[in-house]
């Protein structure tokens, strides 16, 4: 798949640019994702040790 798109950015170079946007569009989806699955206060990875972490919060926290 790359070596296709490596050599049809050879034999039209006007498409090197839609290849570079499409990358970065791409790979910021992907770590907006990550940083949504990580930092998220409503999502929980470990039910083990604290399955509710939202009742830890207290009244005065901002949260939505």
């Amino acid at each position: 798949m790359f070596r296709l798109m490596l050599s049809q950015a050879k034999k039209h170079p006007s498409l090197i640019p839609l290849f570079i946007f499409i990358g970065a569009g791409g790979s910021g989806a992907a770590l907006y994702i990550m940083r949504l699955a990580m930092f998220n206060p409503d999502v929980c990875w470990d039910k083990k040790n604290n399955p509710e972490p939202w009742n830890k919060l207290a009244p005065t926290d901002q949260y939505k």
